[in-house]
């Protein structure tokens, strides 16, 4: 399983926000604007939450582990695996839906922001774009924790080369 990224989330969010901001332009051409949801910024929240918290509890466990601490439980692999994939996942989509919201937000912050509306849908949006990055971080954060140590003991240093 490859490593996240940070460079390819910022790309997702990037691209996301541009053709958000493009597409809430050409959709406030015909007078209408779609609108954020206000469960939009709770649902990211509660994602990274579990993920946090699936993170703290596989830390505490692992170490445990290490420790060899007298009835620890131990971590099945494919669980932690499986977490890591949730976490990939989860990363992947919250970049892009905050990248969505975060063009709409600056849309709407740069377009009309004298209307009560529009002003809540822009902090529904900006809630959007900070609960997203906690997301991120949390799986960013889930990853580091079920990550492996580097082995080197099957490599052998080369031999020097007698002259």
């Amino acid at each position: 399983m490859k490593e996240l990224r940070i460079r390819t989330l910022a790309g997702l969010f990037a691209v996301a926000g541009i053709l958000s901001w493009a597409g809430a332009r050409l959709w406030d051409t015909v007078g209408t604007l779609p609108s954020v949801p206000v469960a939009a910024p709770v649902v990211l929240a509660v994602i990274a939450v579990v993920l946090l918290a699936t993170a703290l509890s596989l830390r505490a466990r692992l170490k445990a582990q290490r420790e060899r601490e007298p009835g620890a439980k131990g971590v099945d692999p494919m669980m932690a695996a499986r977490a890591v994939l949730f976490g990939q996942a989860s990363a992947l989509v919250a970049s892009l839906v905050a990248g969505m919201y975060g063009g709409a937000g600056v849309y709407l912050l740069l377009g009309a922001p004298d209307a009560a509306a529009r002003r809540d849908q822009t902090v529904y949006a900006g809630l959007s774009v900070l609960a997203g990055v906690a997301v991120v971080a949390a799986a960013v954060f889930l990853e580091r924790v079920c990550k492996l140590p580097d082995d080197d003991s099957d490599e052998q240093p080369p031999a020097a080369s007698a002259a």
